[in-house]
């Protein structure tokens, strides 16, 4: 005969029916979580998310840092009503309700991505909604502090964290295999970072320019301590609007650059003693060579010494210049400065330099004054940047360093030292008269170049202004590079657009503001104050 279970032996029975139940929901859940899962989300696998470094600026300032986020998926045949849940996800999390109610009503999916990289505010929001079959996952985004500022250089990254421009693209490994949360340290200076990008958004408006930017970069370790580019974007925003664009005009675009490009006819006649300064070249009305007519952006006088072509920027004097050594010797010396070779940075944005097919006395003439030659701002700057450094190579940089990363040298030292002097004769006498700074000693030149248009054929009235700065000029330790294109005459400069209007005076106010914080002594005099007597 069987004996019937007491109460404690029921009680035990069911207990163990519980558990039973228990473990077997706990197993359905990691079969669904392990396979219908891994088997993808309405067409999306699992992204393995990998942390990212700090990217900060060379004093330390926070410049980028993954913040913790989630990423929202939903199972949508729990839901009551699937055109409601797609309705009301799209307005908490700003999805596409097309989207949505397109994935919830395909039945092949039993998972549907509603939003990736969602803030605790959007969470809260989506909480409230009081939907069944939601599910978080942690994430991360990039986040950028000082936003659009230094946009360009620092570039942005995708949802799975990957770069995709800037610096977050070209140091990607360099992020990634950062140690113990140590931050990448770059060469940017968000001090002069954001007097830079500001001295060139007010002068990008005063004179209702297209576009603007600027480069400041040492000159001994190449580093580039900031560099802007207008229109810009906010990288925090994951969407452009407006004429917002990533495109960094300082290297990934490549310009005419106009009269700046003297500077290395000028250096080349040093080095090939062609030239002296006080040697007096005429200038006229207009120079032919063959069917074509050599023009002055400006009214010049008959005659001019070499160190006025320069200073008042004839581009007649210059074309009789680089005429004397020829189109073979030209193209040599510049491929020897680099200028016909892209630029190599920790930038992965870069572009190959335009020049001549067939370069005749008319490309030789027209190369010498920056016409027919194109390159990126950021190409022409490490280019100059060696003219003026004592005549060695310098390739930028946008890691900190603290050594002299100078290299080999590609002019002489004292066609280097004479090219310094000119330079800041440029300044005292000539075009360059708006950029300069007392006590900084600054030495530069301006460039005014036509700005191409379709067919070959250049834009009437249309230039692109640009200028370049060294300072202090005697032992140069920084350069200014600024550009304006397309920039409108205003009343106060007379209606004139030319870069001594436009650029100069920008470069100026830029070293003015910057050179204090570098460091930079001042060597003007001092005030002298009013005798009481007198």
């Amino acid at each position: 005969m069987r004996e019937i279970p007491g109460v404690f032996q029921r009680r035990i029975i069911i207990g163990a029916v519980f558990c039973v139940a228990a473990f077997a929901l706990v197993g359905i859940r990691l079969v669904d979580v392990s396979l219908m899962r891994g088997m993808g989300r309405s067409g999306f696998a699992d992204r393995p998310i990998t942390a990212r470094a700090d990217l900060v600026d060379r004093n330390g300032e926070l410049l980028a840092r993954d913040l913790p986020v989630k990423d929202l998926y939903a199972r949508p045949h729990v839901f009551w009503d699937k055109n409601e849940a797609a309705h009301d996800l799209a307005l908490a999390t700003g999805a596409s309700e097309d989207r949505l109610r397109a994935g919830f009503l395909n039945a092949k999916h039993p998972y549907v991505l509603i939003a990736r990289q969602i803030t605790p505010a959007v969470e809260s929001k989506v909480m409230r909604l009081g939907l069944p079959g939601l599910e978080f996952e942690p994430s991360v985004k990039r986040y950028y502090p000082d936003g659009r500022n230094a946009a360009q250089i620092l570039g942005a990254t995708d949802p799975d964290n990957n770069g995709v421009s800037g610096l977050e693209m070209g140091l990607q490994d360099h992020i990634r295999a950062a140690q113990d949360g140590a931050p990448v340290t770059t060469s940017i200076d968000m001090r002069v970072q954001f007097i830079l990008a500001h001295e060139i958004a007010a002068q990008r408006q005063t004179f209702s320019a297209h576009a603007a930017g600027g480069i400041v970069m040492d000159v001994r370790t190449g580093e580039v301590l900031a560099m802007a580019s207008l229109p810009d974007f906010d990288p925090n925003a994951r969407s452009l609007s407006g004429d917002d664009t990533m495109r960094n005009i300082m290297s990934q675009d490549v310009y005419e650059l106009g009269s700046v490009f003297k500077i290395f006819t000028f250096a080349q006649a040093f080095e090939d003693h062609k030239m002296n300064l006080d040697e007096v070249f005429p200038i006229g009305q207009g120079y032919k060579i063959g069917k074509y007519t050599i023009h002055e952006a400006e009214r010049m006088p008959a005659t001019l010494a070499a160190r006025d072509i320069l200073a008042q920027s004839s581009n007649i004097g210059t074309s009789q210049i680089a005429l004397r050594a020829g189109g073979v010797r030209q193209k040599q010396f510049l491929a020897h400065l680099g200028l016909l070779s892209p630029i190599k940075t920790e930038l992965p944005e870069h572009r190959q330099p335009l020049y001549p097919a067939n370069w005749g006395n008319i490309e030789t003439a027209t190369v010498a004054f920056g016409q027919g030659i194109s390159v990126s701002p950021l190409r022409f700057v490490a280019s100059a940047a060696s003219i003026v450094n004592g005549g060695r190579e310098i390739t930028p940089t946008f890691i900190k360093t603290d050594a002299d990363r100078r290299g080999a040298q590609l002019i002489r030292p004292d066609t280097s030292q004479k090219m310094r002097d000119l330079l800041r004769y440029v300044v005292t006498n000539g075009t360059g008269k708006n950029a300069n700074v007392e006590g900084y000693d600054v030495g530069g030149k301006t460039g005014s170049a036509q700005v191409p248009g379709e067919h070959g054929r250049y834009i009437p009235h249309a230039l692109r202004t640009s200028f370049f700065a060294a300072f202090p000029i005697e032992n140069p330790r920084y350069v200014v590079f600024v550009l304006m294109d397309q920039p409108h005459g205003i009343k106060a400069t007379g209606g004139f657009a030319l870069a001594g209007y436009t650029a100069a005076p920008l470069a100026g106010r830029v070293i003015s503001r910057i050179a204090p914080l570098l460091g930079v002594p001042n060597t003007a005099p001092p005030t002298q104050l009013a005798d009481g007597n007198s």
